[in-house]
């Protein structure tokens, strides 16, 4: 048996399928998990509560739940609830948009591979790419080109503060420079929040990278998994929800209660929409229903946003906040900075003086249950080199990602342990 280049590519090992294995696979006996590692979301109750009242509904309304699970919804996905996210952004943000801007797909991961493959590889005579115009980014996208060769990236600037802090910051400069002389790029793909540092783009910056995609006729896909309006984990004020037919947004419900329900929602022109369609209809047939049904008439009178905005927010702002005391209070003395927590369920720590790479590190804290994301995953794009190391930026293999969603008690059981282990591996 042989596999094919393509079964080969997506079928190796990845970043994405160590962090989906690290979720759900159990650690030897005997050793108890601190859990800090994969995207899982928190429980919230009353945003589970409100899904329970819809679920409810739909079940003592005659057939109603017999007719969801028994008929396949559009490629497009489910027609009424493409109406209503339509109609919901036209009213409360001006946007000039129809259900034919919308397309749902099983999930936000599934979004980003029909989106990046619409936008790369061959294409009359000539290789196009994504440019990912603020590196770091998701490690998710890293093995997302079905051909080999197609993502490519510019490193962020950043900037350092004495509070142990840091932020990275859109090299605009590099990034229309690098796009002046690499006509092959047909898309460029940022997440915002970003996946892993938690920095939010401003609306600025936003607008300069839309400029900059109008200006070249390309696309930029944002990737708004954890942005405004739902989920909302955004704890900076520059950012309103973002749209004109030079960006193709992605969303999710899945940072917003429905993880294991995999809905996608995409918002584009409609060329773009009809193209996710038909691609659904090749790859999975149709979307899946529970996410749209439960989510309507939650969407449509404005109770997904209001539990956005007064619950799920302010849940994963005193999160991230506990998560910053326990970094400031355990790394204390050590060499570390802090990415300023701007959204997501995130932080991401950098470790200058760490004497191993954060791979080596991440299978240290493994022994002792903590499990990490390490950074070099987050890194990809270039084939230069920066002081022999596969990326060109300092922070390649010198940092981790943590996520601040789970128990509290394991949280700062992990956090105090990963201080300790870095105190022993420092140079």
């Amino acid at each position: 048996m042989e596999f094919t280049d393509f079964g080969n590519k997506l079928s190796s090992h990845s970043g994405i399928l160590q962090l989906m294995d690290d979720i759900a696979k159990p650690l030897p006996r005997g050793i108890k998990a601190k859990p800090l590692g994969g995207g899982n979301p928190a429980r919230v109750g009353e945003v589970e509560k409100a899904y329970r009242r819809e679920l409810e509904k739909l079940l003592a309304d005659g057939d109603s739940f017999e007719n969801v699970i028994a008929h396949y919804d559009s490629p497009q996905g489910r027609v009424g609830f493409l109406r209503t996210v339509a109609e919901f952004f036209s009213s409360n943000y001006g946007w000039n948009i129809t259900e034919d801007n919308v397309a749902l797909t099983n999930g936000s991961q599934s979004a980003m591979f029909y989106l990046f493959n619409l936008f790369s590889g061959k294409a009359n005579g000539r290789t196009k790419t994504i440019l990912f115009p603020l590196m770091p980014e998701y490690i998710g996208y890293a093995d997302q080109g079905i051909e080999e060769g197609t993502f490519c990236s510019v490193p962020s600037k950043c900037e350092y503060f004495e509070d142990h802090t840091f932020k990275y910051k859109l090299d605009t400069e590099g990034v229309s420079e690098y796009l002046s002389k690499h006509p092959e790029v047909g898309a460029m793909a940022v997440s915002r929040p970003t996946n892993p540092s938690g920095n939010v783009l401003t609306d600025s910056e936003i607008g300069k990278l839309a400029e900059l995609a109008h200006s070249y006729s390309i696309p930029l896909i944002v990737d708004n998994a954890y942005g405004l309006p739902f989920p909302d984990i955004i704890f900076t004020e520059d950012a309103a929800p973002i749209w004109n037919e030079d960006i193709v947004l992605s969303m999710s419900l899945s940072k917003i209660g429905l993880p294991s329900i995999r809905t996608g929602i995409v918002i584009a022109r409609k060329e773009i929409i009809k193209a996710v369609g038909n691609i659904n209809a090749i790859a999975a047939l149709a979307t899946g229903s529970f996410g749209p049904v439960l989510a309507d008439n939650l969407l449509g009178s404005g109770e997904l946003t209001r539990l956005a905005k007064d619950v799920v927010r302010p849940f994963y702002k005193a999160k991230a906040d506990r998560m910053e005391e326990l970094i400031r209070k355990y790394f204390d003395g050590t060499d570390y900075y802090l990415h300023k927590i701007e959204g997501s369920i995130f932080c991401w720590i950098y470790l200058p003086s760490l004497s191993v790479s954060t791979l080596e590190f991440y299978a240290e804290l493994m022994k002792d249950g903590v499990v990490t994301v390490p950074g070099e995953y987050f890194f990809f794009g270039s084939d230069e080199q920066k002081e022999g190391k596969p990326y060109p930026h300092e922070h390649y293999d010198k940092c981790l990602r943590l996520n601040y969603s789970g128990d509290d008690a394991l949280i700062e059981e992990g956090v105090r342990i990963i201080a300790e282990r870095y105190r022993q591996f420092s140079v």
